[in-house]
């Protein structure tokens, strides 16, 4: 790929952080959604430990998936801007 400009490495660290917050953020909100109802209502002690072995889990899975999703999304734009539309003929 070559050496990268400032500006590159910047955007690159950007991308990182917004994967990572909104990761963070979608994690917490499925956590939220799925533990949730245990604050709500009463419920038994093992649907309650249900509730929350559930909602970390799928947290656990739903973050380094976003994650994941927003860096390749991220990977594949970069490419497709650095690559011409028309192969032979240089940029005007």
């Amino acid at each position: 790929m070559g050496e990268r400009t400032q500006a590159e490495r910047d955007e690159m660290t950007v991308e990182i952080g917004y994967a990572l917050f909104s990761a963070a953020f979608a994690a917490a909100v499925v956590f939220g959604a799925i533990a949730g109802p245990k604050l709500m209502f009463a419920m038994p002690y093992a649907v309650e430990r249900g509730l929350l072995l559930a909602a970390t889990s799928v947290a656990a899975l739903v973050f380094p998936l976003r994650v994941v999703t927003v860096l390749r999304r991220f990977s594949r734009e970069a490419d497709r801007r650095d690559r011409p539309d028309r192969p032979g003929r240089s940029e005007q």
